[in-house]
């Protein structure tokens, strides 16, 4: 692999290793089962704080016994620590105090002057792409601290080090400003969506619009009333289906899945709202129940390789509804699996709730561009009929309140949604006509929106092709003038070595050991 360092701009520089411009060493976690080990007055880093430039505080602190029976060991103000492995591999803090870290920390002590602690930083962050690709492993890739020692690095002479310091810190502070003001930017955009939502389920966005129109609508408990008299005579229609099925697989000898009977229409409960805002005349609350069937799926058993090897079935699952529509499957199943399990197939179009899941994925909605079954962790919205012309206003209110959805959900230390909290959620109903109206302009302005967003997200790419771009110019040698007065690199590490060669030697700690019970 090409490593980051080997070009050396003039004789002012020289080229050496990581081993050869600081103190190498790492830390170690003390046995947890030692409570007298934790809760002292010592900073202990794990590699998870290696977050910010500096490190002014750590999340646990150790004992002087801790450091006495542990390979924990502390180190000075000024060193670096970088991320061997974890979340962080690769990432740097610079120590701002005296602490003491875990074993996942390589820590070099600048301390002899051979280089600067900020220059060390700023070198890391450099490379640090490099680091994480050169990870081996499986599940938890790391590096070794003699990969790290080993890697090569140009250095500059002291006093130009601080010149390229000053240099980078006054060209980032100029970036992050920019950075800054494009974070404003995406906050209120973010923002601007969300008020825009809002005025939308509240009726304010189509109120002018609704008094022009006022003589031609109908009133949502109209619409209501006859979405629950269709869904009634098509259950009635599907019983009656449902009934020659039975006959017929009954006659032939029921042989194969018996016909699946089909579910009454449900109405939401009567458990009264408390909506913030009374809804506009002409509007009701009414429950998803009231104008959706709703369903999920499941997960067929792993070990049964026929309900999935050559299966040409989509099967979706919850990790797919982070976009506004699951255009491919997470998976596929078989027949086998059809028949066997309570898989159904729902039809595209279908809204989709994420009931449970990793992360932020609970109370994220979509919709099926395609017909696809489920697993367990989603609810099926399906419309139909009369229903079906609801489905786009329905969606962007899910979508709108995703952050309420996920306040619903019950449960201790995961809570979840279950189909009756989805059954029953309470959403504002309005005239076919006004929906359109209100998803037609939700649909342009999000529009422009997204196009905002993508402009910005372009911009935050750039400004870190910038950054990247000051730190490649600044580690060849061309982001300042070169002073030919400074003392080269190699006259200052060969004068470090001849001190350090003088110097008395310092009587080496041992770690205490402990007496066996």
């Amino acid at each position: 692999m090409e490593r980051s360092g080997e070009f050396v701009p003039n004789s002012g520089w020289a080229s050496v290793t990581l081993a050869e411009v600081a103190k190498w060493g790492s830390g170690g976690t003390p046995s947890r089962k030692k409570k007298e080990f934790f809760g002292g007055s010592i900073p202990w880093v794990k590699t998870g704080e290696l977050k910010e430039k500096y490190i002014v505080k750590t999340d646990e602190h150790l004992t002087s016994q801790a450091i006495e029976h542990s390979s924990a060991k502390i180190f000075p103000k000024g060193s670096v620590a970088i991320a061997m492995y974890g979340a962080t591999i690769g990432h740097a803090s610079i120590l701002n105090i005296d602490a003491a870290t875990n074993q996942a920390c390589a820590v070099a002590d600048v301390s002899a002057g051979a280089i600067d602690s900020l220059f060390l930083y700023y070198y890391i962050s450099r490379i640090s792409p490099q680091l994480v690709d050169a990870g081996v492993g499986g599940a938890q890739p790391n590096i070794s601290q003699g990969f790290l020692k080993s890697w090569p690095i140009s250095l500059p002479p002291f006093a130009e080090q601080r010149r390229i310091v000053a240099k980078i810190e006054e060209l980032f502070s100029e970036l992050d400003k920019g950075v800054e003001s494009l974070k404003t930017a995406r906050a209120q955009l973010k923002t601007y969506r969300q008020s825009l939502l809002k005025a939308a389920f509240e009726g304010r966005l189509t109120e002018q619009w609704r008094r022009d129109n006022a003589d031609k609508l109908e009133t949502a408990d109209q619409l209501l009333e006859r979405i629950r008299e269709e869904r009634e005579a098509r259950y009635q229609q599907q019983l009656e289906e449902w009934k020659a099925a039975v006959a017929e697989w009954e006659a032939d000898g029921k042989s194969g899945k018996k016909p699946r009977k089909p579910a009454k229409p449900k109405k939401a409960g009567d458990t009264p709202s408390n909506p913030e805002n009374s809804p506009p005349d002409g509007w009701v609350g009414a429950g998803i129940i009231d104008v959706a069937l709703v369903g999920t799926g499941v997960t067929p058993l792993k070990k049964r390789r026929d309900f999935y090897d050559g299966g040409d079935i989509p099967w979706v699952t919850s990790g797919a509804v982070n976009d506004l529509y699951v255009r491919e499957p997470s998976g596929w199943v078989t027949e086998t699996a059809l028949e066997e399990t309570n898989l159904r197939i729902y039809p595209k179009g279908t809204l989709l709730v994420a009931m449970y899941g990793e992360g932020k994925t609970r109370g994220k909605a979509s919709e099926l561009a395609i017909d696809a079954t489920t697993n367990q962790a989603l609810a099926a919205i399906v419309t139909e009929g009369i229903a079906a012309h609801i489905r786009p206003y329905l969606k962007w209110f899910l979508v709108h309140n995703y952050e309420k959805i996920r306040l619903s959900s019950s449960g201790g230390v995961q809570p979840n949604l279950n189909l009756g909290i989805v059954e029953n959620m309470e959403f504002p109903l309005c005239s076919l006509e006004e929906q359109e109206q209100i998803v037609n302009q939700i649909e342009s302005r999000v529009s422009r929106l997204s196009q905002l967003e993508e402009e910005l997200e372009v911009s935050f790419q750039r400004a870190e092709l910038l950054r990247q771009s000051i730190l490649k110019r600044a580690f060849e040698g061309k982001l300042v003038p070169q002073d030919p007065n400074d003392e080269p690199a190699k006259a200052l590490l060969e004068r470090i070595r001849q001190e350090q060669a003088d110097a008395p030697k310092a009587k080496r700690r041992k770690r205490k050991t402990e007496s066996p019970a």
